[in-house]
């Protein structure tokens, strides 16, 4: 019989997470995920095997979490679709400031690995395939509901919109790393409702 682990699982996956969001798969060392997980290396690979295989768990967890706060407030049925898109919007603009107060100017861990690893893990792409999926039927949904109740009047059907918003959203994720400033993040908000209601 092996003995017992003597940590957190999901605790040490979330800090590997935070490293490889802030690192890169790449920029990643061993020692580095040691440091922040607070395991040797031993422990590390007896328990997730493998570089990429505790890369894949931190990338799922991320996504899942981050997924589900946003999926929330899509699903907030006491306002209307284009104010639970504003308060989505609201959530990434938050959370790329107070990452970038707290010397996390990271990003997003999903827009950073759709540009480095998907081509080189099908895991991976397969994990973001997944998470996109999710994100897009949370969004046209919302939309086909603000089109049948005229609070969205864009004349795009609602999957275009959905598309629309995901690639609003990584374009916020992405100008937000290269150091756009809060106010200018709040105005693709603005022109991204009114987008959606003209």
């Amino acid at each position: 019989m092996g003995r017992p682990r003597l940590f957190d699982e999901r605790q040490a996956v979330a800090a590997a997470c935070r490293v490889f969001w802030t690192k890169g798969y790449d920029g990643t060392t061993t020692e580095d995920l040691c440091e922040a997980t607070g395991l040797g290396r031993s422990s590390i690979y007896n328990t997730f095997k493998s570089k990429p295989d505790l890369f894949r768990r931190s990338l799922e967890y991320y996504v899942d979490t981050m997924t589900d706060r946003q999926v929330s407030v899509l699903r907030d049925e006491t306002v209307d679709a284009p104010e639970r898109i504003r308060r989505l919007l609201a959530v990434i603009v938050d959370d790329e400031m107070n990452n970038r107060r707290e010397g996390y100017g990271a990003g997003c861990f999903t827009v950073n690995t759709i540009t480095g690893l998907t081509s080189k893990d099908t895991d991976v792409a397969e994990i973001l395939d997944r998470d996109l999926e999710r994100r897009l039927d949370s969004l046209r949904s919302l939309l086909v509901l603000g089109k049948a109740d005229g609070s969205i009047t864009s004349h795009l059907d609602a999957d275009g919109l959905a598309w629309y918003l995901v690639s609003v959203i990584y374009g916020m994720r992405v100008s937000a790393q290269s150091g756009v400033d809060e106010p200018v993040l709040r105005q693709i908000t603005d022109a991204t409702l009114a987008a959606l209601t003209c």
